[in-house]
């Protein structure tokens, strides 16, 4: 500025530069730039017939159709988008000539649930799927909104799975596939968990016998099966375990250790015997009374702990 500057033309230079700057900031706020896959919030102003008006600060607000307001069927929008409340959104598409972008809720949602299932899947966490179907493979139903998949080999209830429709289940998660949206869940580890968690050392169990091998006899407990090694049957000899066992009989063992690093429980019959060979002779008087025997041994091993 000149000394001849007279003070008029310094006031209009002056008034001029702070119009420009507010009208640049003006322009700031609304040159926005939202992008396909960003997480935006806004405020609901509007409803019609179509979907829901949302300002997410633009020059245009976003629109977020009645199929994108979100996962679960709903009869009216204002109850899951109320007015002049304030959500996150996802932007599904992005600005069109007028600048309004594409919004989802339902679609926000449902990445927040992959994310968490990816979660509970690295740490062997249990889910809880609604059974929503079944066919002759086994049973459909939604976690948070998605679509889960439980094989019927994978079902701890196999034969009716009618009779699951409508239950909830819990599962862990045998496979998950975010980009062919596909959900796996396994019932049988579940099972097994909770089978081997009810189970405790130096205890009398009944369970069934499910596999004869040369070495011995395999006796689930509902889930999770232990070994009942031949040499551990009885004192006496023992040629085959075939001629001592048949597949599907009920019988009453001793659960002697649980190794759950090998996954392991090793069990005994013969702890149950009086003389060697007694469990050959008199099976069905050993089994009836083995609570009673086992601790009769329990008692002669505590007034005799060397022995």
């Amino acid at each position: 500025m000149t000394a001849n500057s007279n003070p008029s033309e310094q006031q209009n230079v002056t008034n001029f530069s702070m119009d420009d700057f507010a009208q640049a900031l003006e322009q700031e706020k609304y040159d926005y730039h939202f992008s396909k896959g960003e997480v935006v919030k806004g405020k609901v102003f509007q409803h019609d017939s179509s979907g829901v008006y949302v300002d997410i600060g633009g020059k245009s607000p976003g629109f977020v159709p009645l199929s994108e307001a979100a996962w679960e069927s709903f009869t009216d929008v204002s109850e899951v988008l109320p007015i002049d409340e304030e959500f996150e959104f996802l932007i599904i598409k992005e600005q069109d000539s007028e600048g309004q972008v594409k919004l989802s809720r339902r679609q926000l949602y449902i990445d927040q649930a992959w994310d968490n299932l990816g979660e509970i899947e690295e740490k062997g966490k249990i889910v809880q799927m609604l059974v929503t179907g079944v066919n002759r493979g086994g049973v459909i139903g939604q976690i948070d909104g998605l679509r889960a998949f439980i094989p019927r080999s994978h079902l701890i209830e196999k034969e009716d799975l009618d009779s699951l429709m409508d239950q909830t289940l819990s599962a862990n998660i045998l496979q998950l596939d975010r980009a062919q949206n596909k959900i796996v869940l396994s019932q049988r580890n579940i099972a097994k968990s909770t089978a081997m968690s009810e189970l405790q050392e130096h205890q009398v169990v009944q369970g069934k016998v499910v596999k004869l091998q040369p070495y011995g006899v395999f006796v689930d407990f509902g889930g999770v099966a232990g070994l009942l090694h031949i040499k551990q049957i009885s004192g006496g000899h023992i040629e085959s375990v075939n001629s001592v066992f048949k597949i599907g009989e009920e019988i009453k063992v001793v659960v002697m250790e649980i190794d759950t690093i090998k996954n392991r429980i090793s069990l005994s019959t013969k702890v149950l015997e009086t003389y060697p060979g007694e469990f050959l002779e008199k099976r069905e008087l050993v089994i009836t009374s083995a609570e009673e025997r086992w601790a009769n041994h329990q008692d002669k091993k505590q007034d005799n702990p060397t022995s």
